[in-house]
């Protein structure tokens, strides 16, 4: 992840648009689901390229995928256009396939992008853009692989203009020694591309059209080229599940240091804490060991997250605590200093500032009260086996141990739940109500009880 980008798409002069490419298989990712969407921080990692695209103000943005997964990929990139490329025969034939909706493009810059390299930033891309609008028909992305072994070389000359790209087994030794490898991303002139593009034969051994092509047959036309440098972290593709959790590892360790950094955070042990990709913590937040942060989770300043606690989709006011060991699932709302204990469950609830649910209790379809106290053990019982109904808990209730709420019902301000109680019918306010069945006593029962399961025992274990 990076940080949010200040990006003036006034410093270009000329619109810009973008095709992705996602029609591949991932048959190394072996999975049911397209590549292109395969999660990384909890979301498909081709949103993080048009994240990338955004601060350029791309006019089009036309996603390329295979027949079988346009629906799903379509849902996920809305409002991104979908093109569909019929036949899988190479990266310029998928490029021609997203033709039909840049039809009214014909001025700017294009990208030829991948879905599958999530972290290319947005400053790259404008580097490109301005590259592009200086002069050159076609600008290539290259990066200094440590171990170049299997990448195309991209050969410039003495003035840094980009003479041609050579396939690893067609290069020749002087040629592998050229550290500048091929990344694919290309900006292209849209005043040319097509019909640059239409040009591109299938004369190789794979029979496929390849849009490395380009740069040969815009020199050939006495055309400008050019590369533009980023790091190999930046274009990291992901191809099988092996490269996913090296990218959700690279993915948290850039984000936990944004936590720190950036936001004010305390991370006891930041390798330990694992974030969704649109997590929010305010200044001065403390976060224990062992923490994870789903989707949609924010937390305000100065509330304490402690060890091993899991949210998702919820909020946590300035000053409260949550956990250890606590989980707060969507629709959890924890108010000002309020405090959620240790294995405490909360979902779809409220709890005004102040209110305390310290360990053992599940809350939810519920609203706590301000200062009110739910003791260990306390349920709201919400599901009837069809439908959910609410619990509300007034101001400064307290509700004790071990005690089940049956909702819809709600508890009164003030008022006082004895220990142990099935509460099936509302409170009042400031009233004391115990609702448990009526404790027996026989004088010397356990004695008498234990002797006789004794002998049965006995008499059991001599009859095998």
């Amino acid at each position: 992840m990076s940080d949010p980008v200040k990006f003036d798409p006034a410093a270009l002069s000329e619109p810009v648009a973008a095709v992705l490419l996602g029609a591949g298989l991932g048959t190394r990712m072996k999975s049911d689901r397209p590549k292109v969407l395969q999660p990384l921080a909890g979301r498909p990692m081709i949103l993080y390229v048009l994240d990338a695209v955004a601060p350029l103000e791309a006019e089009r943005r036309v996603v390329v995928v295979g027949p079988e997964m346009a629906e799903s990929v379509g849902a996920a990139v809305a409002p991104a256009e979908i093109a569909v490329q019929r036949e899988r025969l190479g990266t310029a034939d998928a490029v021609k396939a997203a033709r039909e909706a840049l039809r009214d493009f014909g001025r700017g810059t294009l990208f030829v992008l991948f879905g599958d390299t999530p972290f290319i930033r947005p400053e790259t891309l404008a580097d490109m853009a301005a590259t592009r609008e200086g002069g050159a028909a076609v600008v290539v992305l290259g990066f200094e692989a440590e171990d170049p072994t299997g990448y195309g070389r991209l050969i410039t000359d003495e003035t840094g203009a980009l003479i041609r790209i050579v396939e690893h087994r067609d290069a020749s030794e002087a040629e592998r020694a050229v550290r500048l490898c091929n990344s694919g991303v290309m900006a292209l002139d849209a005043a040319r591309a097509w019909a640059l593009i239409e040009r591109i034969d299938n004369q190789n051994a794979k029979g496929e059209y390849y849009l490395t092509d380009v740069v040969g047959l815009a020199r050939a036309e006495g055309l400008s080229c050019a590369a533009i440098r980023a790091s190999e972290d930046e274009l990291l593709g992901v191809d099988s599940k092996v490269d996913l959790a090296d990218a959700e590892a690279r993915w948290q360790r850039a984000r936990r240091l944004h936590a720190m950094a950036e936001e004010g955070a305390v991370l006891s042990d930041p390798a330990s804490v694992w974030f969704s990709w649109d997590t929010i913590l305010d200044r001065d937040v403390t976060v224990g060991q062992n923490v994870v942060f789903g989707p949609g989770v924010r937390v305000e300043a100065g509330a304490s997250i402690k060890p091993f606690s899991h949210l998702e989709g919820c909020v946590v006011k300035a000053g409260a605590e949550v956990g250890p060991y606590a989980r707060l699932r969507p629709g959890a709302d924890i108010g000002e200093g309020a405090r959620i204990g240790n294995f405490v469950e909360v979902k779809n609830a409220t709890l005004a500032p102040g209110a305390k649910a310290n360990h053992l209790t599940y809350l939810g379809d519920a609203a706590v009260g301000e200062g009110a106290n739910i003791g260990a053990g306390t349920i709201t019982c919400n599901y009837d086996g069809y439908l959910k109904h609410r619990t509300i808990i007034g101001p400064k209730a307290f509700i004790g141990s071990n005690t089940a709420l049956v909702a819809p019902v709600e508890i009164g301000a003030g008022a006082v739940v004895g220990a142990g109680s099935t509460v099936t019918q509302d409170v009042p306010a400031d009233a004391l109500t115990v609702a448990r069945g009526a404790q027996t006593t026989v004088a010397g029962g356990g004695k008498r009880l234990a002797e006789r399961k004794s002998a049965e025992k006995a008499a059991r274990k001599k009859g095998e």
